[in-house]
């Protein structure tokens, strides 16, 4: 019997933890919006949050929003810029030499790629 209520003791103070997951990776919400897990923040967001999250607290030169990439030579590794496009915005990370997807290069939940003008970077 003791042992009984020290164990439901126990379980009554052991906070439950939550249920970890990676940085960046995506689940829809209720009404099927896309929400990126930022580690950073321990928190859900819109995959367009995590983007700018992302991109302020990385430690290379944020461009900002464009259309239009900057010039070649004054880029770094690891530079991050968000394209603008007419179907909509990527992240977009440098790279050995030439831009990616950012998540080309952090592998973060294949769901980024195909999010707003992400399929289309390419083309």
């Amino acid at each position: 019997m003791k042992i009984s209520i020290l164990l439901f003791l126990y379980l009554l103070i052991t906070p439950v933890q939550a249920e970890e997951h990676e940085n960046g990776f995506v689940s829809k919400s209720p009404d099927e919006k896309l929400l990126a897990w930022n580690m950073n923040k321990s928190e859900w967001t819109s995959i367009e949050l995590f983007w700018e999250d992302f991109a302020k607290s990385n430690e290379a030169k944020y461009w900002g929003l464009s259309n239009k990439y900057p010039n070649y030579d004054d880029v770094n590794n690891f530079d991050t810029i968000l394209i603008q496009l007419k179907e909509g915005t990527c992240l977009m990370q440098f790279f050995h030499s030439r831009w990616r997807r950012a998540n080309d290069v952090q592998r973060w939940h294949d769901a980024f790629n195909e999010h707003s003008g992400c399929p289309y970077v390419f083309y």
